[in-house]
């Protein structure tokens, strides 16, 4: 206890809650770690559907039109449980959306932004804790219109998580109704709404509710991320949230910003027209490539302390890796016309994009290298949390490098909506991000719930993850090398694809696997809250403030006020007396000295 009230002088929080009816404790929480945790149980939960909803996909590559087992007659409509042609689309167009809208984006911005931004920063909560709570319960209408949307006759949703008009935007070329593709439309718009909620917030809590002498550059990376990420946000939600609005209005007011003149569909001209379907690309585009770093960023901040953590070291090269982090965020917005090669653009420009994409490997390069030079000669314990880290790092070079591949215009142009981009989407997200994630829940749940997960547990699943991660998406390299396509039920119409079936059944059932592995994490993560080993405030021996606070934490999050002498990553230091030093320890020689402001 010597440690923490070193340099620190009585901290009295006036606690609200005190009196606070359950309701507003637990449900319409204004407390940043409530709202974190009710992010993190929602997503969790979304994550299982999404994972449902992939097997669909794979079941009908490998086993074309025949029933699905046991739960296909309960899911998937048609007669024994078939998978139908247009019920494939929305299966592939609401997986994508859940996974992307509802589990990676809010599981980083949501519940570890949440959670973690005050108690790393030293601050009590976030700067406005009604908007806050809103973030959160914005989402609930996402929730309900886009799962409605799946459930909506005849097929549910069915224009892809990209809606590209015109298909997505005329009622009677849409695959599913049109009242679907419209409740899609208006779920996403919510959850747009509930991140730029949640960017203000965490931009403003992060300037202005730092800790005595918590400098920018003594923030642990995991806020640098979330920083960079909430500036990303700002800027490119209002784009696609305008331009979802603007696609509603398509469908139901007869407006033509996507139409373009004199399209036919079912024999007949619809009433709009004269507008420009290539617009909502990049409009679309403009986001969801930044997007993609909304969804990474945030987890190489936490990859690196973890690494840091359990390698005993320092950071190798901390401010080139805030460097690094920006500068992919600032090439993220000018690289988006990488996913429109194949629109016709003008080959000037798209050298330009080609360019431009290729530079953002030298950021991700530094990021890289820095996690091995961290890694090298380090004390390594591997620990679950690390084993997940470590494979981030492994699975992300994949990732990075098949990207690569997408940059070059040429080789575009051949692999462009074909396996080899869903290889590369999922090593990011699946094989990157959600790595990452698992190894921030293990290594965070004990100061969320004041217990540890089970580490054998948490090893059995990480390696059975990794095993059936790679069995799925490596080999999709391969077919999409030879150009086998994505979004089609039945590429095997085509004589040229027959011989993938064999390939296709064996991702499958590694998908399968990988699918089922998750029972392990979820058993471990809910026994562990009633029967996991109690820990104190720092059991892993870290150096960042959080590490200080109670386990978990109660409201306003420090029985103390944090004083900040140094980075976050001072491990070995010769004036330490362990193998670690604490944020808020004074230095041995001058223990009244004032920190830093």
């Amino acid at each position: 206890m010597s440690s923490i009230t070193a340099g620190s002088h009585a901290h009295e929080h006036e606690s609200s809650a005190t009196h606070a009816s359950f309701i507003s404790t637990y449900v319409f929480s204004r407390d940043h770690k409530i709202i974190g945790l009710q992010f993190l149980f929602s997503t969790l939960l979304w994550f299982f559907v999404g994972g449902l909803l992939a097997l669909g996909i794979r079941w009908q590559l490998a086993y074309p039109w025949t029933n699905m087992p046991i739960i296909g007659k309960m899911l998937f409509p048609g007669e024994g449980g078939q998978i139908s042609p247009e019920f494939y689309t929305t299966l592939f167009t609401m997986h994508a959306t859940v996974m992307i809208f509802f589990v990676i984006i809010p599981i980083l911005a949501g519940a570890f932004g949440n959670y973690l931004i005050p108690l790393m920063i030293g601050a009590d909560d976030m700067a406005f804790p009604t908007l806050n709570m809103l973030s959160y319960w914005f989402m609930w209408p996402a929730f309900f219109l886009i799962g409605a949307s799946f459930f909506t006759a005849p097929y549910g949703a069915g224009g892809g998580w990209t809606s590209y008009p015109p298909l997505s935007v005329v009622n009677e070329a849409a695959p599913g109704s049109a009242s679907a593709q419209t409740l899609w439309l208006l779920g996403i718009t919510f959850v747009g709404i509930s991140s730029m909620m949640g960017s203000v917030n965490y931009m403003t809590t992060i300037i202005q509710m730092r800790a005595p002498g918590m400098t920018m550059f003594r923030l642990p990376l995991t806020i640098w991320g979330m920083f960079i990420t909430a500036i990303l946000q700002a800027f490119a939600l209002p784009v696609l949230t305008a331009a979802g609005f603007m696609q509603v209005m398509d469908r139901l007011l007869g407006t033509g910003f996507f139409l373009p003149e004199g399209l036919i569909v079912n024999n007949s001209i619809p009433a709009s027209g004269g507008g420009q379907p290539l617009l909502w690309q990049h409009l679309f585009w403009f986001y969801s490539h930044p997007a993609v770093y909304i969804m990474i960023l945030p987890a190489m901040g936490m990859v690196s302390d973890i690494i840091s953590c359990f390698a005993r070291k320092p950071i190798f090269g901390y401010k080139p890796m805030v460097y690094s982090i920006s500068g992919i965020a600032g090439l993220g917005f000018i690289v988006w016309g990488h996913h429109m090669f194949v629109s016709g653009m003008n080959p000037v420009l798209g050298m330009t994009f080609m360019v431009s994409t290729m530079m953002i490997a030298l950021p991700s390069a530094v990021k890289v290298f820095n996690w091995l030079g961290t890694i090298w000669g380090g004390k390594i314990e591997f620990t679950t949390p690390m084993l997940f880290s470590l494979s981030f790092v492994s699975m992300f070079i994949i990732g990075g490098l098949s990207g690569i591949f997408m940059a070059a215009t040429p080789v575009d142009i051949f692999i462009h909506d074909t396996y080899f981009i869903v290889a590369h989407f999922h090593y990011v997200l699946f094989g990157g991000t959600a790595m990452a994630v698992f190894g921030a829940i293990y290594f965070w749940y004990p100061k969320m719930f004041g217990r540890m997960m089970n580490e054998q547990l948490g090893k059995v699943h990480f390696f059975l993850t990794f095993i059936f991660l790679n069995g799925t998406f490596f080999t999709m390299h391969v077919l999409g090398a030879v150009g086998f396509p994505r979004r089609l039920a039945d590429p095997y119409h085509y004589d040229t694809f027959q011989h993938l079936m064999p390939m296709n059944r064996f991702m499958t059932w590694c998908a399968i696997g990988m699918v089922a592995t998750q029972v392990i994490f979820a058993f471990n993560f809910i026994s562990s809250l009633f029967f996991g080993k109690p820990v104190g405030r720092n059991p892993w021996g870290c150096n960042s403030l959080e590490w200080s606070a109670p386990s978990p934490p109660g409201h306003g999050n420090f029985d103390f006020q944090p004083v900040v002498y140094r980075g976050p990553y001072e491990y070995g230091h010769p004036d330490a007396t362990k193998n670690h030093y604490p944020q808020i320890e004074p230095p041995p020689e001058n223990p009244t000295e004032v920190p830093e402001h």
